[in-house]
């Protein structure tokens, strides 16, 4: 039976990309909008990937409302100004929603579009806090904790757990990175301990001996990075092959397969911040499986976080029994949605209650989760 119901969806999948596009009557379109190309790709590949087989999976089951969906792919390569000019064709497309964009740059950048279109769009993996500070973009929803929310995990874990008095920040300067470094400043120094470097680097820089210098000078308990795998594994090596060998912290962006083998020996011992591993509910497997036979590969960061933004997108659709955005939004705050990340509904600001998050350690060549966690609210 499984195997005839992987068939279906394999068959869904093919034909979305072969056969002749349906009447826009026909469907009911949903953007999807992340970095597709360009150095960040290995973010937003495999939220599109999710896309793909969540749809096809849906419509071989006979759609929604009645109708098959259609997705509409905008690649804005995690740039904003590309960014703006994916939300632009995706509204003039009439999408009923959007699913990303990707990194918090493009969708800060293109969240006043949104709104002033009246069009929602669910982030798998945008951070930056203030995209859903108090309610202030209404169209905005994530299926990936704040980074406010991690910082609360982080600045808890450093402090009581690794018992630091004195943090070192490195981070990128883009919203991502910056943002869950200023996030931890805050807090570690309410709780106590000094700040004895916050620096930012160029992400496409090939020497940073610099900062590497400051970095041992600092003497610091931890470091705190924030920013992408790429940067985060140059700068790891650089700093081992100088013996620079403090512990290092960093977000969500880290827990991701390619910054193991990118960092090699050097990402052994990193800590950073995910959602809590639901790998045991058997709808995560069925997503993990269906990745596998679609793309034969495993499933890459934030793709859990896609596929649950797609079903509660589509479960809001549904729910909702139209594409009327008011109504959706509604079903969004009020119906919960069984996703690979367990249930989650989402609160007034439009973050995902019931999500859970752990820190973990790269041990031995895998991330190994730790016993701290928190659920959100």
């Amino acid at each position: 039976m499984k195997r005839v119901f992987l068939s279906a969806v394999a068959a869904a999948l093919l034909s979305m990309g072969l056969a002749a596009p349906l009447q826009a009557a026909d469907t009911i379109k949903i953007g999807v909008a992340g970095a597709h190309s360009g150095d960040l790709a290995s973010y937003g590949v495999p939220s599109l990937n999710a896309a793909k087989i969540v749809a096809a999976k849906v419509n071989a089951q006979g759609g929604v409302l009645g109708k098959q969906i259609e997705l509409v792919i905008g690649d804005d390569q995690c740039k904003p100004e590309l960014g703006t000019n994916v939300a632009t064709k995706l509204i003039s497309d009439k999408v009923a929603v959007v699913m990303g964009h990707i990194c918090s740059g493009p969708a800060k950048a293109s969240l006043p579009l949104y709104n002033d279109a009246h069009i929602i769009s669910m982030s798998p993996s945008a951070t930056t806090p203030g995209l859903t500070a108090g309610g202030a973009n209404p169209m905005f929803f994530r299926t990936i904790a704040k980074d406010d929310d991690q910082a609360k995990l982080t600045s808890r874990f450093m402090l009581e757990s690794l018992k630091a008095k004195k943090i070192a920040y490195v981070h990128d300067n883009g919203d991502y990175g910056k943002g869950f470094c200023d996030n931890n400043r805050a807090l570690m120094e309410a709780g106590g301990a000094k700040t004895v470097l916050f620096e930012a680097i160029t992400p496409d820089a090939v020497d940073f001996s610099p900062i590497v210098r400051k970095l041992r000078h600092a003497k610091a308990d931890i470091i705190v990075f924030g920013g992408y795998q790429p940067t985060a594994s140059k700068l790891l090596q650089q700093m081992r092959r100088s013996r620079v060998m403090t512990p290092d912290v960093g977000h969500d962006g880290l827990k991701y397969d390619a910054f193991i083998k990118m960092g090699g020996e050097a990402a052994g011992g990193v800590y950073c911040f995910y959602p809590k591993d639901t790998a045991s509910l058997p709808i995560y497997k069925e997503a993990r499986q269906a990745h596998i036979d679609m793309f034969k590969s495993e499933p890459g960061s934030f793709y859990y976080n896609a596929y649950s933004a797609m079903l509660a997108l589509i479960n809001a659709i549904k729910e909702a029994g139209s594409t009327d955005t008011d109504k959706i939004v509604e079903a969004l705050h009020t119906k919960k949605v069984s996703t690979p990340l367990g249930e989650l509904v989402f609160n007034k600001s439009g973050d995902a209650a019931g999500l859970a998050l752990s820190v973990y350690q790269i041990k031995g060549g895998k991330f190994v989760e730790t016993n701290y966690s928190v659920t959100l609210d």
